[in-house]
């Protein structure tokens, strides 16, 4: 069990952003109208909608690669999908990051830099 620690950094980003995409797909009306208001005295307030899709589509591959990195991990020690998931992971959080910055929504901000030190350190280690 060398890849312990990987494998418990991938499970916990697929599971937030499988459950954050699925919170999306499945509760689309509700999240655009929280994020309309959210948003509305940002520069982003008339690309919500274009902005919820795109976050929602890279939430849910993130959470779909890090799955498949464990299962990888697990069989046969390969890295590369973990790699891509712990990237997707990083490049998704920083863009959430940029999103609640613009708001100046601080306390989430800080929320996505406690996802985002773990998911570096996956990159660092499955590199």
């Amino acid at each position: 069990m060398n890849n312990i620690a990987p494998i418990l950094i991938l499970t916990l980003l697929a599971i937030t952003f499988i459950q954050s995409g699925y919170d999306k797909l499945f509760h689309w009306h509700d999240n655009l109208s929280w994020l309309k208001e959210h948003f509305a005295k940002t520069q982003l307030k008339n690309f919500v909608h274009l902005a919820l899709l795109h976050i929602m589509i890279l939430e849910l591959i993130s959470g779909i690669i890090c799955i498949v990195g464990c299962i990888e991990l697990l069989v046969n020690n390969g890295r590369t999908f973990g790699l891509y998931g712990a990237i997707f992971s990083c490049i998704t959080l920083l863009m959430l990051l940029f999103g609640q910055r613009l708001a100046k929504d601080y306390d989430g901000a800080r929320t996505i830099v406690i996802y985002f030190i773990p998911a570096v350190m996956a990159v660092y280690w499955l590199n």
